[in-house]
């Protein structure tokens, strides 16, 4: 539902308008100086303002002016009983979208504010649009071409083109967010908002506001209404972050708006409706925490529909060199990322950690290595201890289950010896097979055995 503030001293039209526009499906907040309204556009989700011009105090083209310092997206139309053509043209100058005079008529108003908020739209979904863009990366900046992440990529073109919930699962640090923006500007909804909010980050009363908004004086420090997430993220998707750290109470309130796409914001009473894609994901066992009793088991079938399970760190570990060297990139000086080498001592100690952090650590661990690095090649002596006091065990109970044959558990490896050794070379034949210590023929016969394609 998009919110109008209008702004003016004369209550008639205050009364007038709210009522004019309410009837066209708006939500309306009103304000009788200017001073007022700014108080409200600080505290409120606001999509249009309608001020009038001659007020006591500040006026009209003085709030326009504010308005245009603190929201400068939100447009502003004017109005006055006292129209003059340098008036209409000096409010303009400053950015108002359009200007009428009073009394208007209804019609003509509808029209203006209509055009406005469309405006006002369209702008909201190419900022969207470009943001999306200049953010996305491969697949929404996930690095990786390991088998797990090449099933994952397929599963994420097949549950984008769908409506279901779905749910991320996965430890922490691998990345689950990114998923679920690749789900979101892979889909219809692309142009509509991306919304995250984090359910273990905050005490059951603010998440509950955080979610579903709140009215004017529903609590303490309620000073103006306030959208929640559900509303802002209407005609997108809402991601939640952590969901089973959710309190018991808003989960019952979470399964009701999944069901019906309804709700009332906090202290309010009146039923809001959306149109809002859930996608969800947290690092625990959700079965498990159904058959504790902490978690719903109706709320949970609700989310489960799409089950993502990412892969840890240390189950794809032909993906560290791309992943090394887009953390580089990202945190060296441009001119000297491309010099910049890893010495074999340190690969070793990368293929060998457990990486219990995941894809996080690893790029806290080039971050710390970039800043602490005086030359042109990272050493041991700039990895973190842990790090360097990690004993290099290949545990094969990670990889391979332990009723398979042995000459399967060899290819395996073997598999992903060849496939480290590319992505480790950057995909250049002649260097991975010297790197392995076999022939170029013997390479190539090897990547037609496995299917590995370049």
């Amino acid at each position: 539902m998009q919110t109008i503030l209008i702004v003016d001293d004369e209550k008639n039209y205050l009364v007038l308008l709210e009522a004019l526009l309410g009837a066209e499906g708006y939500e309306i907040l009103t304000a009788s100086r200017a001073l007022d309204a700014l108080s409200v556009l600080r505290e409120s989700d606001v999509d249009l303002v309608i001020t009038d011009m001659k007020m006591p105090g500040m006026s009209g083209m003085e709030l326009l002016e504010e308005c245009s310092k603190l929201k400068p997206d939100v447009p502003v139309i004017t109005m006055t009983a006292y129209g003059t053509i340098e008036m209409a043209v000096e409010a303009m100058k400053k950015h108002a979208y359009d200007y009428i005079t009073k009394p208007f008529q209804n019609e003509q108003l509808k029209l203006t504010v209509k055009k406005a908020l469309d405006a006002h739209r369209l702008e909201k979904e190419n900022r969207l649009l470009r943001q999306a863009l200049s953010d996305r990366f491969r697949y929404g900046m996930i690095i990786g071409k390991s088998k797990p992440m090449i099933r994952i990529y397929e599963m994420i073109d097949k549950v984008a083109q769908s409506k279901a919930t779905v749910l991320i699962t996965g430890p922490s640090g691998t990345g689950k967010e990114l998923i679920a923006k690749s789900i979101h500007y892979g889909s219809q909804r692309r142009e509509g908002p991306f919304v995250t909010v984090n359910c273990g980050a905050l005490a059951e009363t603010l998440l509950e506001s955080e979610l579903f908004g709140h009215e004017r004086g529903a609590f303490t420090g309620a000073v103006a209404m306030k959208k929640g997430r559900f509303e802002i993220a209407d005609g997108g998707t809402l991601f939640l972050d952590e969901v089973g750290d959710m309190p018991a109470s808003l989960q019952v309130k979470l399964l009701r708006v999944l069901q019906e796409m309804t709700f009332e914001r906090v202290g309010g009473t009146r039923t809001i409706r959306v149109d809002v894609r859930v996608i969800s994901a947290t690092n625990r066992e959700l079965r498990k925490e159904v058959a504790e009793g902490n978690f719903r088991e109706d709320l949970f079938y609700r989310l489960n529909v799409i089950n993502l399970e990412i892969p840890p760190l240390c189950e794809r570990l032909d993906d560290i060199p791309l992943l090394v060297k887009h953390f580089i990139e990202k945190y060296a000086k441009p001119q000297e990322a491309s010099k910049i080498e890893v010495s074999p001592e340190v690969w070793k100690i990368f293929y060998n950690y457990r990486w219990p952090g995941n894809v996080r650590e690893l790029e806290h661990v080039i971050e710390r290595a970039i800043v602490l690095n005086t030359g042109n090649i990272i050493t041991a002596e700039e990895l973190p201890q842990e790090l360097r006091g990690a004993s290099a065990v290949f545990e094969v109970e990670r990889f391979i289950p332990p009723d398979v044959p042995l000459h399967k558990a060899l290819e395996t490896i073997e598999e992903r010896l060849l496939r480290r050794a590319l992505s480790h070379c950057n995909n250049v034949q002649a260097h991975a097979a010297q790197m392995l210590g076999i022939t170029k023929s013997l390479m190539q016969h090897k990547l037609k055995k496995y299917g590995i394609v370049i």
